[in-house]
Parts: C-alpha cells; sequence; structure tokens
C-alpha cells in the first residue's frame, strides 16, 4: 500500500514539472504538489507504523491469551485428579492404611498376607502397612500418620482394647472411616465396622470341649495351666475369660496363669517356668495360640512332660494354623480351635458397600472351625448350641492358612 502511494505521487510531481516547464505559474503549481506529495507520503510512513505497532499488540495479545488458557486448562485437570483422588474408587485408586500388630505368630503372618493380597494395586488399591511390633504407641502413631497422608480408609488391629477414643475421634474429625479387624476396641465407637472371631466363644468351646472329652477319658479332676496371650488384647481376655467361665462352672483348679504375649519364645519361657513349679501337678496345659503352643511343646519335651492324647498332659490350643494342624495330626496337640485370619476379603466387602454409599454391619464375624482326631473328637455344645468338630486330615491341613 505505502508503494502505491509513493508512486501516485511521483507521477504526479512529474507531471507537475513537465507543466512548469511552460510557465512561472506552473512551477509554482509543481511546487506546491511536491510538498502535499512529501506530507502525504510522511502521513502513508505513519500509517504503515501504526498498522504494524497494532499488529504486533494484537499478536501479543493472542500470545497471553494462549498461556493463561493453558494455565487454566493445567489448573482444571489438576483439579480433576483431586477430584479423581478424594473420590477413591470412582475411577480412581483407593488408599488404605492398615496398622497391623506385628508378626508374632504364624497367624499374623496369614493375616498380612490376606491384606496385602486383597488390597493390591492390581485389585485398585494403594496400601500403606505399618507393622507396630507389638507396640501400642507405635500402632497409635502409625493411625495419625494415615491421617496425615489423607487415605481413604483405615483398618486396625488393636494391640490392646483401650486407649484409643483420642485417636479415633482424629479420624473421624478428619472424615476417614475406621475398620477394626481381629482384636476388639473397648473404649470407642468411632469405628464403621468390626471384622473378627468371637475369642469368648473360642473360650467356652475349648472349656466344653475339655469337659466331653475329660468324661470320655474317665478324667475326674482337672488341674490346668494357662499360658495367656498378650496382656489386654481382646483375644486374651475373650478366651481367658471363656475358658475360666467353664472351669469354675465345673469346679476345675487353674493353677497358674501367665502371658506368652502370642509368642513361641514366651510361650517356651513360661512353660519352663511352669514344669518346675507344678511338676508332677498338672493334667492340662491351655495355650492361647499355637505359637505359645509350639513353645510349650519344647519346653515340656526338655523336661521329660508327655503330651498329647494317651499321655499324661492333654495340650489345647487356638488359632489352629497349618503348623498348628501339623501337630494335632501329629499327636501333639489334642484339640485346636480356630481363630480364621482372612479377614481381609470381608473388610474390602464392608469398603466396597461404603464406596457405593451404603451402611455396612457394624460386626461381622468370620467362620471358625474346631479340630481334632477322631479319637478326640466328641459331642459338646456353647450356651446350648451344639458344635461340630473336623477330623485333621492332609487335605484339611493342605487347604488351611
Amino acid at each position: 500500500m505505502k508503494r502505491k502511494i509513493l508512486s501516485v505521487l511521483l507521477t504526479a510531481a512529474f507531471v507537475a514539472a513537465t507543466i512548469a516547464g511552460c510557465g512561472g505559474a506552473a512551477g509554482a503549481a509543481a511546487d506546491t504538489a511536491g510538498a502535499a506529495a512529501d506530507t502525504a507520503a510522511a502521513a502513508a510512513d505513519t500509517a504503515a507504523d501504526t498498522a504494524e505497532a497494532a499488529a504486533d499488540t494484537a499478536a501479543e495479545a493472542a500470545d497471553t491469551a494462549a498461556d493463561a488458557a493453558a494455565d487454566t486448562a493445567a489448573t482444571v485437570e489438576e483439579a480433576a485428579e483431586e477430584v479423581k483422588e478424594a473420590a477413591g474408587g470412582a475411577g480412581g485408586t483407593i488408599n488404605v492404611g492398615f496398622a497391623q500388630v506385628g508378626h508374632e505368630s504364624d497367624w499374623r503372618t496369614a493375616s498380612t498376607k490376606s491384606a496385602q493380597d486383597v488390597f493390591s494395586e492390581a485389585n485398585g488399591y494403594n496400601l500403606s502397612f505399618v507393622d507396630c511390633d507389638n507396640d501400642s504407641a507405635q500402632q497409635l502413631e502409625a493411625v495419625r500418620g494415615f491421617i496425615e497422608q489423607g487415605v481413604d480408609y483405615i483398618i486396625i488391629d488393636p494391640i490392646v482394647s483401650t486407649g484409643w477414643d483420642t485417636v479415633l475421634a482424629e479420624c473421624a474429625d478428619a472424615d476417614i472411616p475406621v475398620i477394626v479387624i481381629d482384636r476388639t476396641i473397648d473404649d470407642s465407637d468411632k469405628y464403621v465396622s468390626w471384622v473378627g472371631s468371637d475369642f469368648l466363644t473360642e473360650g467356652k468351646a475349648a472349656g466344653e470341649w475339655l469337659k466331653a472329652y475329660a468324661e470320655k477319658q474317665g478324667i475326674k479332676e482337672i488341674n490346668a495351666l494357662i499360658i495367656q496371650g498378650t496382656t489386654g488384647s481382646s483375644a486374651q481376655i475373650g478366651r481367658t475369660d471363656g475358658f475360666s467361665e467353664i472351669a469354675d462352672r465345673e469346679g476345675w483348679t487353674i493353677l497358674d496363669k501367665q502371658t506368652g504375649d502370642f509368642t513361641e519364645e514366651g510361650g517356651q519361657q513360661v512353660m519352663e517356668s511352669y514344669c518346675k513349679s507344678y511338676e508332677g501337678k498338672f493334667n492340662v496345659v491351655v495355650c492361647e495360640n499355637d505359637n505359645e503352643a509350639f513353645g510349650a511343646m519344647t519346653a515340656m519335651d526338655n523336661a521329660g512332660v508327655k503330651y498329647g492324647p494317651g499321655n499324661d498332659v492333654i495340650l489345647i490350643s487356638y488359632d489352629a494354623c497349618t503348623a498348628g494342624l501339623k501337630e494335632v495330626q501329629a499327636g501333639k496337640i489334642t484339640a485346636d480351635f480356630e481363630c480364621n485370619p482372612l479377614a481381609a476379603p470381608t473388610v474390602e466387602g464392608v469398603i466396597q458397600t461404603l464406596q457405593s454409599g451404603g451402611t455396612p454391619e457394624a460386626q461381622i464375624l468370620v467362620p471358625d472351625n474346631w479340630y481334632a482326631l477322631p479319637d478326640q473328637i466328641v459331642p459338646f455344645a456353647v450356651d446350648g448350641k451344639d458344635q461340630s468338630m473336623v477330623e485333621v486330615t492332609d487335605e484339611v491341613i493342605e487347604a488351611q492358612y
């Protein structure tokens, strides 16, 4: 455009100069025309510069708008991710924190593996697992750590049954549902469900079985030693109270009760002490889990005490893990009362119910069985309900946890 304007002006100037050659008036007109051309050229330059500046400004504005749009898109995407995470399963990963008691027994190992198998990445979960090593203070801190992480759900297998009210209130304030498994919490109701076994019934079952078995064997007097689980745990309380209820009713003598902390080492140490203090005075040993029974067996072997069916001492155990059932089959443990460790699939059902907006049951019992060899299987009832026992075979052991 600028070039076209200049061309027209130069042409006009040339014409004016030609006319000027014909006379002075024409020359003056030519001068005037030349000045006008210069003015017009300057105006054209200014207009062109203005147009270029406007174009640059428009380009910068477009770039700014594009950058702003990109930033907004990124912000929206981040917000969407946050919403997705908050939804915890609405197409996203569900974050679960699990505060486990520890690793003190075969039962505990099976419980942990069950949770790790169920709450896996392949199943849509991110599991934060803490082995609390049987330390109550560490377990409380683990739960608080889950709150800080902002997990979607917290699973607790409580080491002891009290001291939970404050931290569970903190979970409630953070709007994180808590599911309790295995052992129970007695000083707070700020959890959505408990999944586990009936420890009191386990203890009663052991007592009622012993009554029926002793009668079958013609045993008139029961003098029992008890190796308890971790003091203050609901499993210890329930099994002790259940068995003691039958013992008190039948007039049996409980010579002593000491804790073995649900460990093989603890069971051995307590039984070594019992063998010295009550030599020749006991005919029943009750261990509140299989690992304690394994330790007690070692101690009795070392002390020359004969135990198992047909021998001097009746050995009763709880948990019925694979290794425990092998000892039943080997004629060492006389009867074993199961506590099912595979709670994780049921816990997942609770979580999925919550995910769908439903209300899960407040208490869910997992099924348990009682095990013995054929000669030790006797009919008995617990609270008026007939019980059945499972014969220990290779197939039963193979299918056990």
